[in-house]
């Protein structure tokens, strides 16, 4: 979406991924109201969940191949399935990021 006023425009991502952006948001609100203390874990979990990394690189003729994995929600996971403070709300965010981290694994591998 683009917005003109003069020489000056405002460009907004496509609406359904504004849409997705604030149903997000709104989860992640209602989950981190579920802590007592340090609420703003939630969101950190949540980011941290979403990151991918290439685990290997092969460079060919026709190319450069990545293969790649959601490696934040890896760590994240075993980070809460040893910890003691371990909180269902901190897991559902955590699987929130892995949702976003598969569709930009998807998108690395589709453009």
């Amino acid at each position: 979406m683009k917005f003109k006023f003069g020489d000056v425009a405002i460009v907004l991502p496509p609406l359904h991924i504004t849409i997705i952006a604030i149903i997000i948001i709104f989860f992640l609100v209602r989950w981190s109201k579920q802590l007592e203390t340090r609420r703003f874990t939630i969101f950190f979990y949540f980011l941290i969940s979403t990151s991918i990394t290439p685990i290997f690189i092969r460079g060919t003729k026709e190319g450069v191949f990545k293969l790649w994995i959601p490696l934040g929600f890896i760590v994240v996971f075993f980070y809460l399935f040893r910890s003691e403070r371990n909180h269902p709300a901190k897991m559902k965010a955590s699987i929130l990021g892995l949702f976003i981290g598969l569709y930009l694994l998807i998108f690395q591998y589709v453009r």
